[in-house]
């Protein structure tokens, strides 16, 4: 027996037809009869186990949601994103690409994951924290904040990224990452060497100062090997 229909009331997004989905029997927390969010088709959304859409939000394209998995708020997944095993995605954020959120994952508030991207085990991703590239948030990973996780970088504690925040001319936030010491800055991504370069480019107060964050965390690297 299938768990859910889709219903006759429609949303178009994003260039797609969106249903209602509702259930047809009692499973998880729901109840029969209980309306969920939104999917383009069955392909969307497992009819053989306890994933739910809930709420408004919209799984479309080739996205899928599966195993105990659970999509709520204003949540949306889309391209050939997968969220699946007892991960969970809510509040704005937005799952796409060919990324997956798996296990016992929370990705919530307003991240961003895409590209290849994973996020799995017991991570917790929220704010407005973007995860992209090939870039891996697992284990019991906290991030969060104007966080930007990317490249082929992998986060798996706290001590695998540091935030550090402009404060002398734009206010903007940006990450070094340490399993591949790269650093993301604005629309740049690279090592701390072309980030000083580029910077000086811009102006040698820039230089300067991104020069100065650079040395620190080299120094920080340079503690941990002695």
């Amino acid at each position: 027996m299938k768990k859910y229909e889709l219903t006759t009331e429609t949303l178009q997004f994003a260039g797609h037809i969106l249903h209602r989905i509702k259930a047809l029997k009692d499973f998880r927390s729901v109840k029969v009869g209980e309306l969920g969010g939104w999917i383009e088709s069955e392909e969307n959304l497992s009819q053989a186990d306890n994933a739910w859409v809930y709420n408004n939000a919209k799984v479309f394209d080739k996205a899928r949601v599966y195993g105990d998995a659970a999509v709520s708020d204003d949540a949306i997944v889309c391209g050939d994103a997968k969220v699946y095993g007892k991960a969970t995605v809510y509040g704005e954020a937005i799952i796409c690409g060919a990324a997956e959120v798996y296990g016992a994952a929370e990705v919530f508030d307003r991240v961003r994951v895409y590209g290849t991207a994973m996020v799995y085990g017991n991570a917790w991703v929220f704010d407005d924290a973007c995860i992209c590239g090939e870039a891996v948030v697992f284990g019991w990973a906290v991030v969060s904040g104007s966080v930007k996780i990317m490249g082929n970088a992998k986060v798996s504690s706290n001590k695998d990224y540091i935030v550090f925040k402009n404060f002398w001319s734009s206010g903007r936030y940006f990450t070094w990452t340490r399993s591949n010491n790269k650093w993301s800055v604005g629309c740049f991504y690279g090592t701390g060497e072309e980030l000083i370069e580029k910077a000086y480019i811009d102006s040698n107060t820039s230089g300067r100062e991104y020069e100065r964050v650079v040395r620190y965390v080299e120094s920080i690297l340079a503690d941990e090997r002695k």
